[in-house]
Formats: C-alpha cells, sequence, structure tokens
C-alpha cells in the first residue's frame, strides 16, 4: 500500500521520537512498538472502512491512546520518568500530558532533538545514519541492510550500540546545550551521506534510491525551520540536496540504468528543486564560513542551472573544484575536477590532471576512476584503451545497472 508506506515513512519518526521523550529513552523499544502497532492496526482499519480524510491526524491519535494505555499498564511495573516524571503517575494529569507532549509543536521540537541524539559524536558516521533511519524515517532492519550492501545481523548491532548510548543519555538531547554547533556539524554529514547513499546507491538492486534523498531532504527541511541551526551551512546543504535531488528523474531510463550528465534530457530535470536549491544557495551567503556544502551546492547549481552540457561554465566549475580541494581534499573530488579540465583545456590535460591525483592508489577499486579515464581517452581518439579502461571499470561496478552502463560504453568504443 503506496500511501501506507508513505505515511509511515513520514509519520513514524514522529510518533517515535515524542514517544521517547514521554516514555524515556531507556523504554525506546516502546516507543517503536508503538508505533509499529498504530501502522498496523491502520492497515486493517483502512482497508476496510478506506484512508481517512486526514491519515496523519488519524495515526496520532491511535498513538496517543495506545502511548495512554500501555502507562496505565506498564507504570507500576516498569520505570517510566521520561521528561514527565509525576506527571504520568496521576489519572489527572496522565492524558493532559500525552496530549501536549503529541501536539504539533512538540512533535516538530522531538524530532529534531531525536535527530540530535542520534548523531552523538561518540558513535560511528555508520551508527548514526542507521539510527535516524531506523528510529526517523521508519525504515526496517532489512531495508537498512539493502541500502548499505550489509548484513542484517551487523545492522542491528549497528543500531544496538546506538541505542544503548541513547539509553545512557536518558533524555533526548537539549537543543539549549553548549553542544549543540559542533553537534550541528554531526548531524549535517549524517544527512549528507544518507542523501548521497540515495543518489549513488551502493544497493545490489538499484542505482538510485530516492526514498533515501527524500528523508535526507525532509530532515534537513526540519532543521531550517528552527532559528537555531537554520545556519548558512544548513541552507548550503539543502541548497546542495535538492539542487541534485532535481536531476534525479532523468538518472536512470527506463530499465533502470544508468544516464551520465551528459545524455541526460534535461527536460526531466525539476525546475521548483532547482529554484528552491537556488533560493536556499542565496540563503546560505549570509555568513561568513565557507563550508564544503558551500562549494559543492554551487557546483550543482551551475549543472543545474545550465540548459545544455555546451552551456556549463567550466571555468569557474574548475575554480570551485580548487576551492573544494583546500576545504576537503580528497582523491574523488581531484578526480571530478580533472572531468571538468577536460572539458575546459581538452582530455589530453585531464588525463595528465587523473594521473597527478594525490593518493591516487586509494581510488583503486573505484568504479568511476578507470571510467573516467575511459571517457577522456576516447575523447582523445585512443578507442583501445578506453575499451581497456572502461572493462577494468564494469569489472568494480558495485550493481548490475552501473556494470551494464559500463559494458555499454565499452561496446561503444568498438563501433
Amino acid at each position: 500500500m503506496e500511501l501506507g508506506e508513505h505515511l509511515f515513512r513520514r509519520e513514524s519518526g514522529r510518533i517515535v521520537a515524542s514517544l521517547s521523550r514521554i516514555f524515556g529513552l531507556e523504554n525506546l523499544g516502546m516507543a517503536e512498538d508503538v508505533a509499529q502497532d498504530v501502522f498496523c492496526r491502520a492497515l486493517e482499519v483502512w482497508k476496510l472502512r478506506g484512508v481517512p480524510q486526514n491519515p496523519s491526524a488519524w495515526l496520532m491519535k491511535a498513538a496517543k491512546n495506545r502511548a495512554i494505555d500501555l502507562l496505565r499498564r506498564e507504570r507500576r511495573v516498569r520505570n517510566i520518568v521520561g521528561d514527565f516524571g509525576h506527571l504520568l503517575e496521576s489519572e489527572w494529569t496522565l492524558v493532559p500530558t500525552v496530549n501536549e507532549a503529541l501536539s504539533a509543536e512538540a512533535i516538530k521540537d522531538d524530532q529534531l532533538r531525536m535527530m540530535f541524539s542520534c548523531c552523538d559524536p561518540g558513535l560511528s558516521q555508520e551508527v548514526q545514519v542507521a539510527l535516524i533511519l531506523r528510529l526517523l524515517c521508519g525504515f526496517t532492519i532489512l531495508e537498512i541492510a539493502n541500502a548499505f550492501l550489509s548484513r542484517e545481523a551487523a545492522i542491528e548491532k549497528r543500531i544496538e550500540r546506538g541505542k544503548k548510548a541513547l539509553a545512557a543519555s536518558q533524555r533526548l538531547f537539549d537543543m539549549t546545550d553548549a553542544e549543540l554547533h559542533s553537534r550541528l556539524a554531526t548531524v549535517h554529514r549524517a544527512l549528507y551521506l544518507l542523501f548521497n547513499e540515495g543518489y549513488h546507491a551502493s544497493t545490489a538492486q538499484r542505482v538510485v534510491r530516492g526514498e533515501l534523498c527524500r528523508e535526507a531532504m525532509r530532515l534537513g527541511a526540519s532543521l531550517l525551520e528552527n532559528p537555531m541551526v537554520a545556519t548558512p551551512a544548513t541552507y548550503a546543504l539543502c541548497a546542495l540536496m535538492w539542487l541534485n535531488a532535481a536531476r534525479l528523474r532523468a538518472r536512470v531510463d527506463g530499465y533502470g540504468d544508468l544516464i551520465a550528465l551528459a545524455d541526460q534530457d534535461r527536460s526531466l530535470w525539476d525546475p521548483a528543486l532547482i529554484e528552491k536549491g537556488n533560493y536556499f544557495l542565496d540563503e546560505s551567503a549570509s555568513g561568513s564560513e565557507l563550508t564544503e556544502y558551500h562549494v559543492e551546492a554551487a557546483i550543482a547549481s551551475i549543472h543545474s542551472n545550465a540548459a545544455r552540457v555546451e552551456d556549463t561554465d567550466w571555468a569557474r566549475l574548475v575554480w570551485l573544484y580548487d576551492t573544494l580541494m583546500q576545504i576537503r581534499p580528497t582523491p574523488v573530488i581531484a578526480l571530478n575536477r580533472a572531468i571538468a579540465i577536460a572539458h575546459l583545456d581538452g582530455p589530453e590535460r585531464g588525463i595528465d590532471a587523473i594521473r597527478a591525483i594525490p593518493h591516487g592508489e586509494r581510488l583503486a577499486s573505484y568504479p568511476f576512476f578507470p571510467a573516467a579515464l575511459a571517457e577522456l581517452e576516447l575523447r582523445a581518439g585512443k578507442l583501445a584503451e578506453a575499451r581497456e579502461h572502461f572493462r577494468a571499470a564494469a569489472e568494480l561496478a558495485r550493481n548490475e545497472s552501473e556494470r551494464r552502463f559500463l559494458e555499454l560504453r565499452a561496446e561503444a568504443t568498438a563501433r
């Protein structure tokens, strides 16, 4: 049921975050159980009676009723303190307290606090992202395992480690804490990784996972709604996500195969997302700090605003990649810089730039390293060399879609 899945993605995190505040983080499992029970009940009832006019309100009312029932039954045998303590002990205050905790404003605040709780700098980035997908995005263990090409048991261990850290903190992260801005950088990184996994999926099934991109964007938008964390870097990250998401529909064909940027049908790009991304990029310029998200968003803006490949401002792209290399010098960024140089100054200059990448050996297992060399060799008229590099890239492909794309490129050199 597509509507049910979409609603669960959106509403599950709201329910879990708010109920965690009521039950206490040491009883996080209770909050997850309520969300799951409510969703299963909705599918049963809606199948018979039809989807209600306001399904979100229906789910939230059901969550309130289920939470009240649980509190009445469990408070005598389980330590349930949460943020409300004694207010849950009396029938006079129980129902008003739950209603207040599940109000629209409280839910919005609790989701943000849960996001920051998941991004404890003491946890690895893998654990942070797994927690976000599980608690705030309603993903199953299997879905998370598929997204990151990992075993379910390994994902379960990651999430259990994260939940133990949350339980030790006892309550959701305090958004007035002095640690807020240092933790904000961790939140940005987690959302960046989540979006990128959707945009360049490593899963064997699909090369693009739009649902991961949408969840990262939804959580990014929630950051912008809070003045304390709606920083220039937050706007820059959102600009990057919106501008890249605008091209998602054109990145794969009807068979799910990858389409290179130069070959994409730009009429499929989403103008509303591009406009919103450009707005976020403008807003990000209000501060004095220049982050990697600012530069990457500026790069995405140049691509997204070019009506044709020929209209791309490659000189500015090279300058932006030079700037990005000063902020975060990685071999992948250096590879993208070399491709921009090739467009500006010719394939031979691009090949030279690839050969000169510092620590280039770290790209040995990255399929788009030999693929980039292949494209430039092809443009230089060296068909045999290009074919060899395309075949090497196909051997490194992370999924069947990438493999087909690279094998087709290899075949094209023989024509």
